[in-house]
């Protein structure tokens, strides 16, 4: 079996263990004092978390811009959007958006760190809709929603 690995480092170890398991509905596969790591079934990923005590940098690290699950159609993305909803995650819809050459459905939710995450599925190509330079939430910024999440843990969302 083959699975991406993704690192990341994390201020608050049990914060962030509590997000991805609401995210990814699997508990950690293994948990150690400052550490944490996912087998997640579907998406098939590994994941790494590593306690460092500092947030990121404006929210997530320079040699990351997003992170992003990927599937299959509209309504899978709407399913995706109320289990965050209804696992208590604030999240920010976007229908038919351009991005990153691509016509998009999303939704988007940050993790206690400021990483932004997105389910997404692919409508259409948009071969002018290319990535943008701007800081993530202004104006012309590609792959990231128009309003920044706020992600607080066991606050009731607002309506995405």
């Amino acid at each position: 079996m083959s699975r991406i690995q993704l690192a990341l480092n994390v201020r608050d170890i049990d914060e962030a263990v509590d997000f991805y398991e609401r995210l990814f509905h699997t508990p950690p596969a293994k948990r150690r004092p400052g550490y944490a790591n996912f087998a997640v079934v579907d998406p098939p990923l590994k994941l790494v978390l590593i306690e460092t005590g500092a947030a990121r940098s404006h929210g997530i690290d320079a040699a990351l811009n997003h992170l992003g699950i990927e599937v299959a159609s509209p309504e899978e993305v709407v399913e995706a959007t109320a289990a965050l909803t209804g696992a208590g995650l604030s999240t920010v819809s976007e229908e038919g958006t351009e991005c990153c050459y691509a016509l998009q459905d999303k939704v988007w939710v940050d993790d206690p760190d400021g990483a932004p995450w997105e389910v997404y599925t692919v409508l259409a190509d948009a071969p002018d809709a290319r990535p943008g330079s701007a800081p993530r939430g202004e104006a012309n910024a590609c792959c990231a929603p128009a309003s920044s999440v706020a992600l607080t843990l066991g606050r009731t969302p607002s309506a995405p």
